[in-house]
């Protein structure tokens, strides 16, 4: 950005903050930025003065009422009422189609009101607050809002435009909150809260193409008043992104969510049979919602044998040129200039030493890094750090290849089987990456494992991706293999112990706060981040994140439930679930550091009622780690 032309005039700037909300659109696209929002029509009516309220001087005497089950929300403001509809079809506006200033009624974020569309919801109204019935309407219009695909606002700077900001798709209950946070996000380079579910770059390519914007603007205006379950998948646009083993995975009957336009199996029917083996926990309620007993089955079965995992939807970044060690070792924890083949797990750091995301990192070649990575802001953060002498090269390769798990005790005798490579734990080390041959196909194999077993991720190309599945699912056969979904896959990491990021760590927690002080290497020289955390690690730490295991098995909490000590509301549950191998329901929290002792006690809320849980030392399950390293 070098100035803002308004008529002749040139206003010279490097900065430009777009607020221009239903004109987003419209702003973001004289400078080429996507704005991913669309206006969505909202019937809202003041009423005539009227009683009870006649010559009443009080703005608002009594609270906003909001009728949650029929889209609906009324408010008093002096001697008028209000009465706001979501209850009607979503009707769209583009940016460009919103009439201009000077138009005869020069209102041009309101169209016209649709009195036969509201008459539902006046009747809805007037059920609940029968005095509205003697009401008359007085201003009447469809006015609009921005309504972005996943309901969360537009703020940060452009990826694609350096000085372009944004702070857009602000409703009225994000209005201070949201200036605040870009206030300090432009003057200090950090919101003291983490944005990442609000920053404009935090979507995947396809979610900036105006089909998909006005697919799910559209499903967000219906469902705005919706309690939805946290595992209910969007039903529209889809599949989007299908992996290779797709049509395997259909075959096995997966059930499939959505996760950044991937389709992933949760879990799969075919594994129906295994609950005679390993029978379930009953569930009943939320918590059994979107959910599966086969679960829990493939769970255990993993642990006692070998199960594929589709791995393609992980974020991929590859980092090359004579640059990319020296740019590495500056942007994470970990000392990554080690030899060929080595893999690192490390922390990217922010300046004030919180948590933007955890990776690992193998190198490939002298000159070459293949990052797993968490998302679009990883590459997003990435590339605003590069030099810019053009001696590293950032490039996301995640649908360039493909990535199937292979994990168990019985992982190493379906590969070998297939391979005239040395698997052996001598030949092929735990966390190293090795150029291999699965039967024909040419694979990358990394010796890591987030579910705790012994095993391997392979990768290859997408030609080769069905062929290698078929390889493995056939040697697979004589060891009981399995398809794992994610279901399973999400509560083998809990029970292990291994963080999400997002979820267990963020901007706002330390290395040490988020229990992963290990992966910091203070000795390996300067990186972003450094001075910040090694002055965390001084400090008394604000909270610390800790296994909670509920006294009652049976209550499975979800996620983001308060928890209590001592009467005393002290932090929320970030991870959680029904971990099948130490037979228990575990949840994460981060507590205050005086009430985190192993031993102490503490209750998380979950639907009206308070659960007793004893604050436990995690890993729960094989806290040595031996499994992986066999």
């Amino acid at each position: 950005v070098t100035g803002v032309g308004v008529g002749d005039e040139l206003i010279a700037t490097d900065r430009v903050l777009a607020c221009g909300g239903i004109w987003g659109p419209s702003i973001g696209a004289m400078a080429g930025v996507p704005i991913p929002l669309v206006a969505v029509e909202h019937q809202f009516i003041w009423t005539e003065p009227m009683d009870p309220w006649l010559g009443a001087t009080t703005e608002c005497a009594i609270p906003v009422i909001r009728h949650q089950d029929r889209d609906l929300y009324m408010r008093q403001r002096g001697d008028h009422f209000a009465v706001g509809s979501y209850a009607h079809e979503p009707v769209l506006v583009r940016s460009q189609d919103i009439r201009r200033h000077g138009d005869p009624d020069d209102m041009p974020a309101s169209n016209a009101f649709t009195a036969d569309v509201f008459a539902p919801a006046w009747d809805d109204a007037v059920r609940l607050l029968p005095f509205l019935a003697e009401a008359r309407f007085g201003e009447a219009f469809n006015g609009m809002f921005s309504f972005t695909p996943d309901s969360y606002p537009l703020l940060g700077e452009s990826q694609y435009l350096k000085g372009f900001w944004s702070a857009q798709a602000i409703w009225i209950t994000h209005s201070a909150g949201a200036a605040r946070a870009v206030a300090e996000w432009m003057t200090d380079g950090r919101p003291r809260e983490d944005m990442r579910d609000c920053d404009l770059n935090r979507f995947e390519p396809h979610a900036s193409t105006p089909a998909y914007i006005r697919e799910r603007g559209a499903q967000q205006y219906r469902e705005v008043y919706d309690v939805i379950h946290p595992l209910q998948p969007m039903e529209r646009p889809r599949p989007l992104r299908t992996t290779p083993f797709h049509a395997q995975q259909q075959a096995l009957g997966a059930v499939f969510f959505e996760g950044r336009g991937w389709e992933q199996p949760r879990w799969y029917e075919a594994n129906r049979e295994l609950l005679a083996r390993y029978p379930a926990p009953v569930r009943s309620g939320w918590n059994a919602e979107w959910w599966s007993p086969i679960a829990h089955a493939e769970h255990l079965a993993t642990r006692d044998g070998v199960a594929l995992f589709d791995m393609s939807p992980l974020p991929k970044i590859d980092v090359s040129g004579p640059g990319a060690a020296a740019f590495l070792q500056r942007m994470v924890t970990g000392n990554v200039d080690r030899g060929v083949g080595s893999i690192t797990y490390a922390l990217m750091l922010d300046a004030a030493g919180g948590v933007r995301s955890d990776v690992t990192i193998a190198r490939l070649a002298a000159d070459r890094f293949r990052i797993g990575a968490n998302g679009p802001l990883d590459l997003v953060w990435l590339r605003a750090h590069a030099p810019a002498d053009g001696t590293v090269a950032i490039q996301d390769v995640t649908s360039g290849v493909c990535c199937v798990g292979i994990w168990g005790p019985k992982a190493r005798a379906v590969v070998q089987a297939l391979s005239e490579d040395d698997w052996s734990n001598e030949g092929f080390p735990y966390y190293t990456a090795r150029q291999r041959a699965i039967g024909e196909v040419p694979v990358t194999a990394m010796r890591v494992s987030y579910v705790g077993e012994l095993g391997w991720e392979i990768y290859t190309t997408p030609e080769y991706g069905a062929r290698l599945w078929r390889l493995l699912w056939d040697a697979g056969q004589a060891h009981g293999i399995i398809a794992g979904g994610r279901a399973a896959f999400d509560t083998l990491r809990i029970e292990k112990g291994y963080r999400l990021w997002g979820v267990d760590m963020d901007t706002e927690r330390d290395p040490w706060e988020a229990g992963l002080g290990f992966a910091v290497k203070a000795n390996k020289g300067e990186f972003l981040g450094r001075e910040a955390a090694l002055a965390a690690r001084e400090r008394r730490p604000r909270a610390v994140l800790r296994c909670l295991v509920l006294d009652d098995p049976s209550v499975v909490v979800m996620g983001k439930e308060p928890v209590f000590v001592d009467g005393r509301a002290v932090g929320y549950v970030t991870s959680a679930g029904y971990c099948p191998s130490v037979a228990s329901s575990v949840a994460y929290a981060y507590l205050p550091l005086e009430l985190s002792a192993p031993g102490g006690h503490a209750a998380i809320a979950y639907f009206g009622r308070l659960h007793d849980a004893t604050i436990t030392q995690d890993p729960l399950y094989d806290p040595e780690g031996g499994r992986l390293r066999v």
